[in-house]
């Protein structure tokens, strides 16, 4: 089974869903520090030394075209911005293919929820990012509806690419629960009207207090998820790691 003797705060239950919509990056792909790579290295080929003031953080859950409107506001690079946002995104695909950075429990956990839920997608990244995404981990079967900031109005925090998933899925809100890792993916979700799980890849436990629930790791996700029955081992050193968090968390 996933869970360790230690995860008493992932015991009791969440209600009954009928569908489980995944963020992708800092979820799915542990990408958010690869984006800033990504967009660090067209800042130096346009001649920008450092980040230039962008608080790359600030941006976690947001479009790329969010940034790159705040950047040429501020500098006013002498390049279009359809071209701007197209130079990021070929790096960040160079830097997926060569570094292939899904987390390790993501396919285990999505082929445990597959037998028991819809799965869907909703993601601020292009379609072509989600593609390369989800070739890498051979994922996409697992999907029953993805959805880009493309496909969608706004971007997170408004609600659109979670309420879009839903309506592919033919679910309401309430069938629904996200998994998110950022604070403005988490507003989104509950802006949708839908119950938030997140996890804490990229923001500190203490600013995700909006989401329903907060776990530090996958195994956590399925002991909320998942039948006792049907949730995997985790790796040793994992549960070693998860149940020491969590009884210092326990003890202090």
């Amino acid at each position: 089974m996933w869970q360790t003797d230690c995860l008493s705060e992932v015991r009791n239950p969440m209600r009954q869903y009928r569908a489980v919509i995944f963020d992708m990056d800092g979820v799915i792909v542990d990408s958010e520090p690869i984006h800033e790579r990504a967009f660090l290295e067209v800042f130096a080929e346009m001649g920008y030394a450092d980040n230039h003031g962008m608080d790359f953080p600030a941006y976690y859950g947001r479009s790329d075209r969010a940034l790159w409107e705040d950047f040429v506001a501020k500098h006013h690079p002498p390049y279009p911005f359809e071209q701007l946002v197209e130079w990021k995104q070929t790096k960040l695909i160079e830097l997926l293919r060569r570094e292939r950075p899904i987390f390790p429990d993501v396919p285990r956990l999505l082929a445990e929820l597959e037998p028991h839920y819809a799965i869907a997608l909703a993601s601020g990244s292009s379609h072509n990012v989600i593609r390369e995404v989800l070739a890498l981990g051979g994922l996409a079967r697992f999907f029953k509806a993805v959805v880009s900031i493309q496909d969608v109005g706004r971007s997170k925090p408004a609600p659109d690419v979670f309420l879009r998933a839903a309506s592919l899925l033919g679910m309401t809100p309430s069938d629904c629960v996200v998994v998110e890792d950022s604070i403005v993916g988490v507003q989104a979700g509950r802006a949708a009207g839908m119950d938030v799980i997140a996890i804490t890849n990229s923001v500190p436990r203490e600013r995700l207090g909006e989401a329903t629930h907060v776990v530090d790791d996958y195994h956590q996700i399925a002991a909320l998820l998942l039948p006792e029955g049907k949730r995997s081992r985790p790796r040793p050193r994992q549960a070693a790691l998860a149940c020491q968090s969590n009884c210092k968390g326990a003890s202090a």
